[in-house]
């Protein structure tokens, strides 16, 4: 094989190696996925939304149904406003609860919908009523010691 050939072949294989890095790159920033159809934007006040970050996914029943869009601070209520884009396609009852959860024990954070049983549903522009904070690793820790402490007998006195 002569000196031109090999550079084209080896031109190809670092051409597809820097495809396959931008690939894998993009899946995991969770940028590839674009939105197909039309939303509407809903939004819930959470007292912490420990990680949660915008493009996260927002699933009901394990689903991908929308996108965290926007993240605020009210400074009147204090309390973190998430507002998220929601497929068209799917509509939600009024007393959807929506939590935010971790896939697995140290994963992305997500907001996942819980359906209730109203008939009335969900609006574009309406705010979420029954929402669960993100539980913090540190906050469950820290709590467990104190009450591990709280629990242990006093030293005899002597």
């Amino acid at each position: 094989m002569n000196r031109t050939v090999l550079d084209l072949w080896v031109g190809v294989f670092v051409a597809v190696g820097i495809a396959a890095v931008l690939f894998l790159a993009l899946k995991v920033g969770n940028l590839a996925s674009a939105n197909i159809g039309e939303t509407y934007r809903l939004q819930a006040n959470f007292d912490n939304i420990g990680g949660l970050k915008p493009r996260a996914p927002v699933k009901s029943s394990g689903v991908v149904v929308g996108r965290v869009t926007e993240i605020t601070f009210d400074s009147s209520l204090y309390v973190a406003v998430v507002k998220m884009d929601v497929d068209k396609r799917y509509s939600f009852p009024r007393d959807t609860f929506a939590n935010i959860l971790t896939s697995g024990l140290l994963g992305e954070q997500y907001i996942g919908l819980e359906v209730g049983g109203d008939t009335e549903m969900l609006k574009a522009g309406d705010t979420i009523a029954k929402t669960q904070s993100a539980v913090v690793l540190e906050k469950l820790i820290s709590q467990f010691m104190f009450n591990k402490a709280a629990e242990s007998p006093q030293a005899p006195a002597q």
